[in-house]
């Protein structure tokens, strides 16, 4: 299914730079947990199809799809679809799509959006909403969200090498990034960092019913309230009931 492309994206060029290298960094190794978790707070069911938006490579796609789920994963990048789809197990399927304009209505029991899977890096011209509101579209009425966000708070306290703007809630962060090879890249990350109640609002504008927000890490998914002291935040969340046609 083809979406209306925005225009290249400043993550592609470093997804097309690292490759599989970036199944290297140690925020990757959490995989099993995270689905752990995420199956169990949903209460996923077999025979659930269910998308990933901003799959990357593919990891949690593929630790689903082995666990018996129907999965799609969408990717703005596509060497990381093409990474994807090498050795992926039965039930996936794979394509580029720009999250920020999926054309998805109705079609999944749950929607998953990871590891800043292109949530909280869409936030230039207000994007982030629209990657929700395409995930409200995606879900069946009585589907399920998890999403994660970067934690504004944990950004602000902990983030002494990286400029976090106040205004916009971006965290701007100059680093390197190598491919297989070791080569370097000198890399600018634009990062949306969020506070639970900035995210309820936004989900609620997305019309999404926020059941929980938890405090957590990669590879770290635990049921934990809402603190200063986890680089993450994961968000639970279903559509909000469709109300009647002239409802006030």
């Amino acid at each position: 299914m083809a979406s209306e492309a925005i225009g290249e994206h400043w993550f592609e060029p470093l997804a097309e730079h690292m490759g599989s290298a970036y199944l290297r960094y140690s925020f990757t190794k959490g995989t099993v947990n995270e689905i752990d978790f995420i199956v169990s707070q949903l209460q996923i069911k077999p025979g659930a199809r269910i998308l990933d938006v901003g799959c990357g490579p593919g990891r949690h796609s593929h630790e689903l799809a082995r666990r018996g789920f129907t999965v799609h994963g969408i990717d703005i990048s596509q060497p990381f679809v093409d990474l994807a789809k090498d050795n992926a197990p039965q039930g996936c399927s794979f394509e580029r799509m720009d999250a920020r304009a999926m054309t998805f209505e109705n079609e999944f029991d749950v929607v998953i959006c990871l590891c800043q899977g292109a949530f909280g890096l869409m936030t230039a011209g207000g994007h982030d909403i629209d990657v929700l509101t395409g995930i409200r579209k995606a879900l069946k009425p009585h589907g399920s969200l998890a999403l994660s966000a970067f934690n504004a708070y944990f950004a602000v306290k902990y983030f002494e090498e990286a400029q976090f703007d106040a205004a916009t809630g971006v965290n701007h962060e100059k680093t390197e990034v190598r491919n297989q090879d070791g080569v370097v890249l000198g890399a600018d990350l634009w990062t949306g960092c969020y506070t639970p109640r900035e995210l309820r609002l936004m989900l609620d504008k997305a019309q999404m019913n926020v059941r929980d927000i938890f405090s957590v890490d990669p590879g770290s998914y635990v049921e934990a309230t809402p603190s200063l002291e986890t680089s993450e935040y994961l968000v639970i969340a279903f559509p909000s009931p469709s109300q009647p046609e002239g409802a006030r």
